[in-house]
């Protein structure tokens, strides 16, 4: 089987500083990657605005891609955390690439799917208590 980013919340209220939608998603590797659109300015002087999707990487959770659940980062309490804990006011996020040429989540999501086939092992694992 193929591996590819899990959906694991979505919101259309977030912290993120956006009026759009933002998606989390499991990747295989175990990282938590983001994904939301916000408007730019499309050229100084001229009219108009366009609409940029950014993919970011979520520094304070992490991801059991086989259970399916999600974890904090550096944590000694080992327990899932629910879905929604990943919208979570400032957080602690990486900016990977910003793409202006996508029309779509369902584009950005293809985009992050061809991420998700070449990660292969998880970089994070539970420490055993």
């Amino acid at each position: 089987m193929r591996p590819t980013a899990k959906l694991i919340h979505k919101t259309d209220m977030t912290y993120l500083p956006t009026a759009f939608p933002a998606h989390y998603y499991g990747m295989p590797d175990g990282r938590i990657y983001l994904i939301f659109s916000r408007f730019y300015r499309v050229n100084y002087g001229e009219k108009g605005n366009g609409i940029e999707f950014v993919f970011a990487e979520h520094k304070e959770f992490f991801y059991d891609y086989q259970n399916d659940k999600i974890y904090r980062q550096n944590s000694l309490n080992q327990n899932p955390v629910w879905e929604e804990n990943v919208d979570k006011l400032n957080p602690e996020i990486e900016i990977i690439k910003v793409d202006k040429n996508l029309n779509s989540y369902g584009e950005a999501y293809a985009v992050l799917n061809s991420e998700a086939l070449h990660m292969a092992e998880p970089v994070y694992e539970l420490q055993a208590s």
